[in-house]
């Protein structure tokens, strides 16, 4: 699918108001927000006055090569499913400079920003939300497309509060999936599957159903089931499903998550077994509206203001496992001293890479000490060239898989430039399943 040619007079311009006309069709009024790549307008129809979304895309991001292909699936997505819970995409639109993406307004916002403001939701609300969401999913899977970046920031509200699934850049075609299956690793790692991770094919609708008991826990509690600071830690807490349930969950609610939550795909349930269950088809009389719920766990943190969701949020995208997501905003400063890789190869494989890629560029190796002057553990190998001293530390996330965190412990006080990082980054083409962060 190409993207859209500009026509042969692109006449763009400004009104006294201060408002832009684009192509004689759309008047953009007001700035809403930016995405990853993206501006994202309100927008007035000069045919008919009705209120629209506008995506505006500078044609220069289109050259990140991750770039096009996002906009590519994004609007071939859109445009094949046409659903009430699915935000519409209108119409594509080019000039020489800009692509604008025309697509429904909806008035609400985020249903991130609403958890955001009420803490958590009572059963009642929570279930709303998640009857249109798994409706529009398994339309969604009915015509081929997974959305695979699930999470409530993906939600939004339109002015009567109903959900619209938006934001389906990441999402996966029928033509991208090879014997059934897909491969690319991509996605949010706080509603990832696990499965995704290990990058051996998986099936995309199982991996969305994941995402679906990480929001539905998220909208009844206000946090995240899996919350640890140690990555390789998190993530053995995901494949061993160790999820600890608050009181305001009820019986029900809990044996569906805990089902949705399966890390085995074959097992976990599916979204055409959710839409059958009894909790699922309970009917909702008055509308509801978003309160907190009534109990108070005093034993998890809840409060979910801008600060707290930016530290927990952290903790779980500081390994982005999509190239194309630019996490560069999150990272604490002292993450800028390293850069890490997962590997499927053993950790003595790994280890002996490091030692040789280090020879080869100047180091030699040398034994770490940690704050009581003891040698550190075999899983740790330290380089130094010079006054300029690299660590790499090997981590176990679960069996099959292993995060190498390289630290740049000692600069020898002159800087480490982008290009000697380049240079050690380099060297492990041949191990690397995936890069997680870059040193800058």
């Amino acid at each position: 699918m190409a993207l859209p040619q500009p026509p042969p007079t692109t006449i763009n311009r400004t009104t006294s108001d201060g408002g832009t006309i684009i192509l004689n069709k759309y008047q953009l009024t007001r700035f809403l927000g930016r995405g990853s790549f993206a501006k994202v307008y309100h927008g007035r129809s000069l045919t008919d006055n009705s209120s629209v979304a506008v995506k505006v895309i500078e044609k220069p991001s289109i050259a990140d090569p991750t770039m096009e292909p996002r906009l590519v699936r994004e609007v071939a997505a859109m445009r094949r499913l046409n659903h009430p819970n699915i935000l519409k995409l209108h119409e594509v639109m080019a000039t020489k400079t800009k692509i604008y993406l025309v697509m429904e307004l909806a008035a609400g916002g985020e249903l991130f920003t609403q958890l955001t403001r009420r803490r958590r939701m009572k059963e009642a609300t929570a279930r709303f939300y998640f009857q249109q969401l798994v409706s529009a999913l398994h339309f969604c899977h009915q015509n081929g497309v997974t959305h695979r970046d699930l999470k409530p920031q993906n939600l939004l509200l339109d002015a009567q509060g109903c959900l619209k699934i938006s934001d389906f850049g990441l999402s996966a075609l029928p033509e991208s999936q090879k014997d059934g299956m897909l491969h690319t690793a991509c996605g949010t790692p706080a509603f990832t599957a696990p499965e995704i991770i290990r990058r051996k094919g998986y099936d995309g609708a199982k991996a969305d159903a994941w995402s679906c008991g990480i929001i539905l826990f998220n909208l009844l509690t206000g946090y995240l089931p899996f919350d640890d600071s140690n990555l390789p830690n998190m993530y053995k807490k995901i494949y061993n499903r160790e999820i600890v349930f608050p009181d305001c969950i009820t019986k029900q609610a809990r044996i569906i998550i805990h089902k949705l939550l399966d890390p085995k795909p074959k097992t976990r349930m599916s979204i055409e077994d959710l839409l059958e269950l009894p909790w699922l088809k309970k009917s909702l009389k008055p509308h509801p509206t978003i309160e907190p719920c009534e109990e108070d766990d005093s034993n998890h943190s809840i409060n979910l203001d801008s600060e707290k969701m930016k530290t927990t949020m952290n903790a779980f995208d500081i390994i982005s496992l999509s190239s194309g997501l630019n996490l560069s905003g999150i990272f604490e400063e002292k993450m800028k001293k390293k850069m890490r890789f997962s590997s499927t190869v053993g950790a003595a494989e790994i280890k002996k890479t490091v030692v040789e890629i280090g020879e080869r560029l100047g180091y030699r190796l040398k034994k770490m000490k940690d704050e009581n002057d003891c040698d550190k553990k075999d899983d740790v190998v330290g380089l130094v060239k010079g006054r300029v001293t690299v660590m790499a530390k090997v981590m176990e996330v679960v069996p099959e898989l292993l995060l190498v965190e390289m630290t740049l412990v000692d600069d020898g006080g002159d800087g480490f430039s982008e290009v000697e990082w380049d240079e050690l980054k380099g060297g492990f083409h041949d191990i690397v399943l995936s890069w997680h962060n870059a040193v800058q």
